[in-house]
């Protein structure tokens, strides 16, 4: 880190630069930009297109709220219409700690176009990690797989596999029925067949809708949802280089016991599915009085710092290489 930064890092602020972003789903709970696309049976399928930019995205992060003003400007002469899309992390069906309050986030979730509200419609899908033998040993795959036409044909419904989120069924009842339909397909997944405890799958929400954008005319979309927040009693040494803590404050962190934190990640990638290079580009971050705020940027805009718990980042013509990681660490 640059010595310019220093004196807002002993401050409040912890910044770094981070030439990869690993995300621990257990850890950071992940929401995304708007991209135009299709929901279709394999899974979502996201499209570029070259004929719509957009002109300008304005993010705010909190545990609390996020919230997004986006600008998006036809660039032809006639009018288009896409589906849009705005997926939601995948949440995994067995949780053994406080994860998040899934409830509050895809219940609250609210989509205005031109200062009108509309309902999008929602789409399920779910996820499991396939089994991988290799020299006798069984372990599971890092990347999941679209499942969700196998659950359907086991005679699982939307309300069911939206679980996770809900907490309508008992997910062990609903395993048991992944058993009882003796789909071969299953076999990639499914380990042990005797214990319906054992298995484990993902839930994702996708909101979507059809969105026209009139002839040489900007189109302004607003969204705002309480997001998905992870976290610990413990920051862990190999999570410093995920939020890019300094060397100072992680001494202070290693000789004081570490500290709890609360973390979420966004997703800014989609957003390069756009005709061109988001012109005015906008992040903020606001964190609690009593926390720190620690996250990477690898972008040309710097960090500022534009009230007592408020920062800001703002880019021109931004195209988004990576995602972003943000972690609230108690003092």
């Amino acid at each position: 880190m640059k010595n310019k930064n220093l004196d807002v890092v002993k401050a409040d602020f912890i910044f770094g630069i981070k030439l990869a972003c690993t995300l621990l789903l257990t850890i950071t709970a992940a929401h995304a930009n708007d991209s135009t696309g299709y929901v279709g049976t394999g899974g979502v399928e996201y499209i570029k297109n070259k004929n719509i930019s957009m002109h300008s995205e304005d993010l705010y992060l909190s545990k609390e709220q996020i919230r997004v003003n986006y600008e998006f400007k036809n660039l032809s002469n006639k009018d288009i219409t896409e589906t849009i899309l705005f997926p939601m992390p995948a949440v995994p069906s067995f949780i053994d700690s406080d994860y998040a309050d899934t409830t509050a986030t895809y219940d609250d979730f609210q989509v205005l176009v031109n200062g009108k509200s509309i309902i999008p419609q929602l789409h399920v899908r779910t996820f499991m990690r396939p089994i991988i033998i290799k020299d006798g040993a069984r372990t599971l795959a890092d990347a999941s797989v679209d499942t969700t036409e196998i659950f359907k044909a086991c005679g699982i419904n939307k309300a069911e596999m939206m679980t996770p989120w809900t907490y309508q069924f008992n997910t062990e009842v609903i395993n048991q029925q992944l058993l009882d339909c003796n789909n071969k397909k299953l076999n990639r997944f499914i380990d042990d067949k005797d214990d319906p405890s054992y298995i484990s799958w993902d839930s994702q929400i996708i909101y979507s809708w059809e969105q026209t954008f009139k002839a040489n005319t900007i189109t302004k979309i607003k969204h705002t949802y309480t997001p998905l927040v992870g976290g610990s009693v413990y920051l862990d040494e190999e999570q410093y280089a995920d939020f890019c803590l300094d060397r100072s404050t992680q001494r202070g962190f290693n000789k004081n016991g570490g500290r709890s934190y609360h973390a979420l990640s966004y997703i800014l990638t989609t957003g390069a599915n756009w005709a061109k290079p988001i012109s005015n580009f906008k992040l903020t971050v606001e964190r609690d009085p009593n926390e720190l705020v620690s996250f990477c940027w690898k972008g040309k805009g710097k960090v500022k710092k534009i009230g007592p718990t408020t920062f800001e980042i703002k880019e021109s013509n931004f195209v988004p290489t990576h995602d972003f990681d943000v972690a609230f660490i108690m003092k």
